[in-house]
């Protein structure tokens, strides 16, 4: 029996509380995991931005990406390491540089989920370019802004076909504001989405390998409180968060995200998915607050699974099999809803997932428990908020954050006894 260590490697942007959480977790649990005839220990490393030959090897098991949408050096290195490594990342690059919320409204849409009406118009403003002129005379058709509203349906909102965290996104109650918001678009090629109003639910599902958590989501409220406190008890019915939880995982296995959130909206008792190409969802204390002992845990358990057992990096998307269920017409939604969460589960190996971390993660609560509760986490807590806050704030949020994270290691603590 050999002692060996799996690497795994943080590619980070401007995260700051959450990697610091993730290192001293990891290393409080001292694993030593048995495995396929080995003690498997674990190594976490941040890795660096430089030149690279596109043959060198590369020493990491399993990365977890947040650079892969904005930083392409990076993405192009994991991209090499998956292709000549076998590295496992967390998301599909390819997946993520291709897919965006254009592509996952259409290929849900064919899943049969209940996605707003949407059209998408032509932009504005063009680049100038060369061939602009001839192209456009030959082939743009002029078209009424005003029926293409009424046809989607106000109110209604603009936004960007590829996303982008909320930049460029409008809401047009009429013809003239549509037509407003439209002038203010420029060069961006937008959506036009009808609004689901009333709506008396809005929940974002985080999922993180098979692994999910459902938040109420307040927009109206301060960034720090948008992320409400309750227990989805409160807010949904034991069907409905199965029906969630399905609904994220079918996107994800789809598009091949490990992690990823789906924001959905409820009217008249049916939940639409409104926003769900979100393969770097937001991973900070300063708004997660409550939720965030959850999301480094549940990165901390898919991370280590991955690692220890080698899993393999799906390449391929393969949507064939989604598609074969859906074209059961003679089935209930909810039915093939089951059918694409069924192959989910498969391809994020939930149940041997779930033995791996009964088995070996036995301590993983403990470990988090104690550590949240510690100088070093209060400290990381405060350096994410004083790189976000006014300085005469950084006291004030610090400890509502700190408070909060506080309130979810009493109820911890509680359920543990």
């Amino acid at each position: 029996m050999a002692n060996v260590t799996r690497h795994i490697g943080l590619s980070l942007g401007a995260d700051i509380c959450w990697p610091i959480c993730y290192e001293q977790i990891v290393g409080k649990l001292k694993l030593s995991i048995p495995w396929q005839g080995d003690q498997v220990g674990v190594d976490v490393e941040r890795v660096t931005i430089e030149p690279f030959d596109l043959r060198q090897s590369c020493k990491y098991d399993v990365v977890l990406d947040r650079l892969t949408h904005w930083f392409h050096t990076s993405r192009e290195w994991i991209k090499k390491s998956i292709v000549l490594d076998g590295l496992y990342v967390l998301n599909n690059p390819w997946s993520v540089q291709s897919n965006e919320k254009h592509t996952t409204y259409a290929a849900m849409m064919r899943l049969g989920m209940p996605i707003p009406n949407t059209w998408m118009v032509p932009p504005k403003s063009y680049e100038a370019l060369p061939d602009l002129k001839p192209t456009l005379t030959k082939y743009a058709k002029l078209f009424d802004l005003g029926a293409v509203g009424a046809k989607v349906g106000y109110p209604l909102f603009v936004k960007p076909y590829d996303g982008g965290g909320w930049k460029g996104v409008s809401r047009a109650a009429d013809a003239a504001q549509l037509r407003q918001r439209y002038e203010e678009s420029g060069k961006l090629v937008m959506h036009l989405q009808q609004a689901v109003e009333p709506f008396d639910g809005f929940v974002r599902c985080i999922g993180l390998g098979p692994q999910t958590t459902l938040v109420r989501y307040d927009p109206d409220a301060p960034l720090h409180d948008r992320y409400t406190m309750d227990r989805p008890k409160a807010f949904v019915t034991d069907e409905e968060a199965s029906l969630l939880r399905d609904t994220t995982l079918t996107i994800n296995a789809f598009f091949g995200w490990d992690f990823n959130s789906c924001e959905a909206l409820r009217k008249n008792g049916v939940w639409h998915p409104i926003d769900f190409a979100n393969p770097c969802p937001d991973s900070q204390v300063t708004s997660l607050h409550y939720h965030f002992p959850w999301l480094v845990m549940a990165n901390v358990r898919w991370s280590i699974f991955c690692a220890v057992t080698k899993r393999k990096f799906r390449p391929n998307l393969d949507w064939a099999p989604f598609f074969e269920i859906a074209a059961r017409q003679d089935l209930p939604y909810r039915e093939r809803l089951r059918g694409y969460a069924k192959i989910a589960a498969e391809r994020f190996e939930t149940a041997r997932f779930e033995e791996f971390c009964a088995k070996h993660l036995g301590h993983l609560d403990e470990v988090a428990y104690e550590f949240f509760g510690t100088p070093v986490a209060r400290d990381a807590v405060r350096q994410k908020t004083a790189a976000l806050f006014p300085a005469h704030e950084v006291d004030k949020f610090t400890e509502l954050f700190w408070q909060r994270i506080q309130k979810w290691r009493s109820e911890t603590g509680a359920t543990r006894k």
